[in-house]
């Protein structure tokens, strides 16, 4: 027998029944009296019983009725009832457990055979509360898990991300004349990437696989092989030669190096996995014409294409040393004008819906903007 006190209504209209049953009960069990169904459900308004003990032969509503009401209500479905009778036939006891019934005691009942059957049922109603007690802990410590593991999972990023802004800002201090470029690009990065996501074709279907925080992020280090060009070349106050430019086209290259020593060293991440393809391919030009290898078209990782654009705009919309800053219409009618050519066609007609928001973000950093030698 259960030793705690659990809620037990019994249901009786004869009143001798009544009181019977709850002198029996009452020493193991905290018991509710009801001479009606209807009394029944006044005492569940107030009172969450583990169990009911319903007669069946009842006035106005008989205990087939009740039952039905009780499983109809979700706030009750779920206490067992043991059907109390007078009627010993299969047919009564058929439609009770169809009805939903736990168990039957026929009247007139035998006191230990009666708590027995309570007492088996009850059992049930504890080992469900102990369980779900059990899974509500279980769910907290999972919550309180989660959230660790995402404390400790955004101090990684923060990290990662210190890291990665240090060393774009390493490169920004050898190439003194971009003036925040790379801190633009990702911004425009954002727009475009944006601007895909709301288009249904082939290129959504590849950027949702994308984690857009590691993407975003990875764009940083688009020039991080500037590290290895020399500062005469670097920060060189003119146009470059064609000598010149050739050596500064080798950043792509040690870029490349630079990403592969350090997957080479960690497990594979995707954020590096974006930097590797953009910073190896952002060079690179729809007809083949670009650097370092002269892919072509769709051969061109998306990364890549997607850089392209806005390497090349915020390169055309700054000053540099051999030029003036051209104005947002110039540089757009210059990258619409390469649609096909340097740049993927479907991505110039998604910078072309997003222009006007590349503009505000070029309105708010102008002032911010120094002169540069190179389009990036």
């Amino acid at each position: 027998m259960s030793n705690s006190r659990n809620r037990i209504i019994l249901v009786d209209d004869n009143i001798a029944n009544l009181s019977q049953g709850k002198n029996i009960l009452k020493m193991f069990y905290e018991v509710f009296a009801a001479e009606s169904a209807a009394k029944l459900f006044e005492i569940l308004e107030n009172i969450l019983a583990d169990l009911i003990l319903l007669d069946i032969d009842m006035p106005e509503m008989n205990g087939y009725e009740a039952i039905k009401k009780l499983k109809a209500d979700k706030r009750f479905a779920d206490i067992p009832v043991i059907f109390l009778t007078a009627k010993n036939d299969i047919n009564s006891e058929r439609e009770g457990f169809d009805l939903g019934a736990a168990d039957y005691v026929f009247k007139p009942f035998s006191p230990p055979l009666l708590i027995k059957r309570i007492d088996n049922q009850l059992l049930i109603v504890n080992k469900t509360k102990d369980l779900q007690a059990s899974q509500k802990k279980l769910e907290e410590y999972a919550a309180n898990l989660k959230t660790a593991v995402q404390e400790k999972t955004d101090e990684v990023l923060d990290l990662q991300n210190v890291v990665l802004a240090t060393i774009a800002d390493l490169v920004e201090f050898r190439d003194n004349s971009t003036g925040n470029h790379i801190a633009r690009t990702q911004r425009y990065l954002e727009i475009l990437f944006n601007g895909l996501m709301e288009k249904d074709s082939e290129y959504k279907d590849i950027i949702s696989k994308w984690n857009v925080d590691f993407f975003l992020q990875s764009a940083q280090l688009h020039d991080v092989g500037k590290i290895a060009i020399s500062d005469t070349i670097l920060n060189k106050p003119g146009k470059l030669t064609p000598e010149e430019f050739e050596v500064m086209k080798t950043h792509v290259m040690a870029g490349v190096d630079v990403i592969e020593r350090v997957l080479s060293k960690t497990k594979k991440h995707a954020f590096l996995d974006h930097a590797l393809l953009i910073c190896g391919t952002h060079h690179e030009k729809w007809d083949g014409s670009g650097y370092p290898i002269g892919l072509r078209g769709k051969n061109i990782p998306l990364e890549g294409r997607l850089m392209a654009i806005v390497d090349v705009y915020d390169a055309l919309v700054a000053d540099r040393p051999y030029k003036k800053a051209l104005s947002h219409e110039e540089a757009c009618k210059i990258i619409e004008d390469s649609s096909g050519t340097h740049f993927d066609p479907y991505l110039v007609d998604i910078f072309r819906e997003k222009k006007d928001e590349f503009a505000r973000i070029t309105d708010e950093e102008q002032e911010n903007i120094a002169p540069s030698t190179t389009l990036g």
